[in-house]
């Protein structure tokens, strides 16, 4: 660390969270370790008040990151409710670390999401031009973050901001998005999204992905899991079945890709895991069909 925070103390927690490989190296620190971590309440943290100057000296340049569901283009979040009035979460500490960023020296907000979610069948933008429900206002934006990069937007007027969240927008959601900022007078009429970013498609990003995934440095669990190598093994196979009921089309070449190969050993215990190792019916020989073929594409 290059900077304590307090009197030795190096890191304010208020919980952990991980497998339970994360916990045994808790337990098993040695004293003076352990003692640079102080557990604080959880309005220590999300809270600028109390202890204000102490606070402001141990923040310093401080890096606020949370996940959001939705961004509009102009740069409010949805993090924990629809706009149909549906609860999904509590706001949690969002909105405070958020508004701490713009209050402290040198900090920032930086806030992390999908550029599109699958609703059924159909694929849908993350990044909507406007939203019935806001988390985070846009006045208080800053930093957004896709798969297909990184739009800073702290300080940028509306047509900047726009530009940059397009940027890192899902391609096929793009022109669809431009086309409302311009109708609604925010963008002029002959901006064009850089052709930089208009391949923001996901098969390009898992292409890129792809080597560094086979070489095995990207593994799905980077910091530990408690789930098992089979159930490591059966996640990502059931993931790309569960694509596959979006394009029903598809279902038929996994069926046949099932049946015309024989389940390895480790494919085995797969599923078994499942249930599936003796299918009872015509039901589970067609689902430990398509798990097979599953587990195959997903190596």
């Amino acid at each position: 660390m290059k900077r304590e925070v307090e009197d030795g103390v190096i890191l304010h927690g208020a919980f952990f969270l991980g497998p339970k490989a994360f916990y045994r190296s808790l337990r098993e620190m040695k004293p003076e370790e352990i003692a640079r971590i102080r557990m604080m309440p959880v309005s220590f943290t999300n809270a600028l008040y109390g202890e204000e100057d102490a606070k402001r000296r141990a923040r310093l340049d401080a890096r606020f990151v949370n996940n959001a569901m939705m961004a509009t283009l102009m740069g409010a979040a949805v993090s924990d409710g629809l706009e149909d009035g549906q609860v999904i979460s509590g706001v949690g500490g969002q909105y405070n670390f958020v508004a701490q960023s713009f209050a402290l020296d040198g900090a920032r907000s930086i806030l992390a999401l999908e550029a599109a979610r699958w609703v059924g069948r159909k694929a849908q933008s993350n990044i909507r031009w406007s939203y019935g429900h806001q988390t985070i206002p846009r006045h208080l934006r800053d930093v957004f973050v896709t798969e297909y990069g990184i739009a800073d937007v702290r300080g940028k007027s509306d047509a900047e901001t726009i530009a940059a969240m397009l940027s890192i927008a899902d391609s096929r959601f793009q022109g669809e998005l431009a086309r409302a900022a311009k109708d609604a007078g925010k963008l002029p009429k002959n901006f064009e999204i850089p052709a930089a970013h208009r391949e923001n498609f996901p098969e390009r990003t898992s292409a890129a992905l792809k080597p560094a995934r086979e070489a095995g440095l990207l593994p799905s669990f980077p910091f530990g899991s408690d789930f098992t190598d089979v159930e490591q093994r059966l996640i990502p196979a059931l993931q790309l079945l569960q694509a596959a009921q979006r394009t029903p089309l598809q279902l038929p070449g996994l069926l046949w890709e099932g049946f015309m190969r024989t389940p390895d050993a480790a494919d085995e215990e797969c599923l078994a895991r499942l249930g599936l190792d003796k299918p009872s019916d015509l039901k589970e020989r067609i689902y430990r069909t398509l798990i097979s073929a599953a587990l195959a594409r997903s190596k």
